[in-house]
């Protein structure tokens, strides 16, 4: 029997607009395929919110959180409010959001309670992943209001996750018997569940994250362990493009394929639309992905395959991501420096070091170290800050210094023999300060990093080289 799986994002399901695509997008694949399962993210802005508050909670801001509490119920009673439901689905709605918010608050005030560092940990993932349980009652409610069988399924009773807060990772044999157990009834039964993105639960029942932008993942994990036929993406941009629209001039263009491994890169080194781990569970099934704007959904959007036309293979797209780095009149091993940055990414992030880019010479090194977007925001100064301070303060590495910097990564193809398109872009970037340069071993992207004050014009130099490229081949 074939099934799809669609994930909807936090832009698709916070107004009443959006809502609305949802339901005749579902209504439409429901008489195409003989299973449908939906996951869906919180609305937008709302696990922002709920970060904000537990921060406050751990400051004993009980006015503070509460607040941001009471905004959260306004804003999703509002939007139900908009949906023209029957009366006792309304009632139904309103009762269930309500007890997840009291939980919720039950939670904060454990918070004050000055739990230990791994309570508290354990105890924001229970919070954070309210988001999405409210979103997931509202789309089931929508769906059975045209008629459609429907139910709000939590993760946390399908996913099984390690302990890792913040940044599970998902156990995939447990994963599957609980899918055999709790979801294929209800799919045989002609039922479309609506599944919370982004979370999880360990086998004792504790709430789990899977990261920032952790619905991606929850739709390929369940893909996986469903043997699913396809996941289609639903965003509010038209699919990947050729870069992020707000640090370009140039209009970007939506890229009509990637492979696995493109699309990989693309998100680890900074394109926001996919999470950086969703890849792996579908390319061990070679299930496709295909990314679609909900507001067009006539549009073919980015299919993302294990193989793809030689001729749209080469350069695909540009992306530029913070990094952090250090350097320092020293070469050879540098076991004790990692070591130390390490340790300052972990308290930080949650998360070792990962990526990482070097240039040495006899006497001095540059390191550069990846920070993943799903660290959030405010990671990028905090780690600099840190990693500064750890040095400083160390007999061995006080030499050392640190420096948030940006890498901007060129996705394509065949790198490892096509030597011309480094030189171009080596010319392109004529002038301007390169820190270090790194290919990637999969041989389809290339990082160049550069000083802040130096990447946006690198940036858009190469973008419309991009552009140029892609072009010539349509021509």
């Amino acid at each position: 029997m074939r099934t799809l799986i669609m994930k909807f994002g936090g832009s698709s399901v916070g107004m009443t607009a959006g809502l609305t695509q949802v339901v005749s997008i579902v209504l439409n694949e429901h008489e195409r395929w003989d299973r449908l399962l939906l996951v869906v993210s919180a609305l937008d802005g709302v696990t922002d919110s709920l970060t904000e508050a537990i921060q406050l909670a751990r400051l004993g801001n009980q006015r503070g959180y509460r607040r941001i509490i009471a905004n959260l119920r306004t804003r999703h009673f509002a939007l139900a409010d908009q949906l023209n439901l029957t009366p006792t689905e309304h009632r139904t709605l309103d009762a269930d959001m309500d007890r997840l918010l009291y939980d919720m608050l039950t939670h904060f005030q454990r918070i004050s309670d000055h739990l230990s560092e791994a309570e508290q940990l354990a105890v924001g993932d229970a919070i954070t992943s309210v988001g999405e349980r409210l979103a997931a009652r509202i789309v089931a409610a929508l769906l059975r209001q045209h008629r459609l069988r429907s139910v709000a399924l939590d993760a946390t009773d399908l996913i099984i996750t390690d302990d890792k807060w913040g940044g599970a990772n998902p156990l995939m044999e447990p994963t599957r018997s609980r899918l055999v157990d709790q979801l294929m009834p209800l799919l045989e039964s002609r039922i479309t569940p609506v599944i919370t993105g982004f979370i999880g639960a360990t086998l004792d029942g504790r709430p789990t994250t899977l990261g920032r932008g952790g619905s991606d993942y929850t739709a390929s994990i369940l893909a996986e362990c469903a043997s699913a036929d396809a996941v289609w993406l639903w965003t509010d941009v038209e699919g990947l493009l050729t870069a992020d629209p707000d640090e370009v001039s140039t209009p970007p263009q939506v890229i009509p394929a990637l492979t696995y491994e493109q699309s990989a890169e693309l998100a680890y080194f900074g394109a926001r639309v996919l999470h950086p781990r969703m890849i792996g569970p579908l390319r061990t099934r070679t299930i496709p992905l295909q990314i679609k704007s909900v507001f067009k959904p006539q549009q073919a959007g980015t299919l993302v395959t294990d193989h793809i036309a030689e001729a749209s293979s080469t350069l695909q797209a540009v992306t530029m991501i913070q990094g952090i780095g250090v350097h320092g009149s020293q070469s050879g091993i540098l076991t004790p420096l990692l070591t130390r940055i390490n340790e300052v990414f972990v308290e930080v992030t949650g998360a070792p070091i990962e990526v990482t880019i070097s240039a040495q010479s006899s006497q001095e090194s540059f390191i550069c170290f990846v920070v993943p977007t799903t660290a959030g925001l405010d990671a990028p100064p905090t780690l600099a800050a840190r990693v500064g301070e750890a040095l400083a303060r160390s007999a061995t590495l006080s030499q050392w210094t640190a420096q948030i910097v940006q890498v901007i990564t060129v996705i394509g193809a065949h790198f490892d023999t096509q030597h011309h398109y480094a030189a171009d872009l080596m010319r392109l970037v004529e002038g301007l300060p390169l820190l270090a340069i790194a290919r990637g071993p999969a041989h389809c992207s290339l990082s160049l990093v550069f000083a802040p004050e130096d990447s946006a014009r690198a940036l858009d130099h190469i973008h419309n080289y991009i552009l140029g490229r892609r072009a010539s081949a349509q021509r």
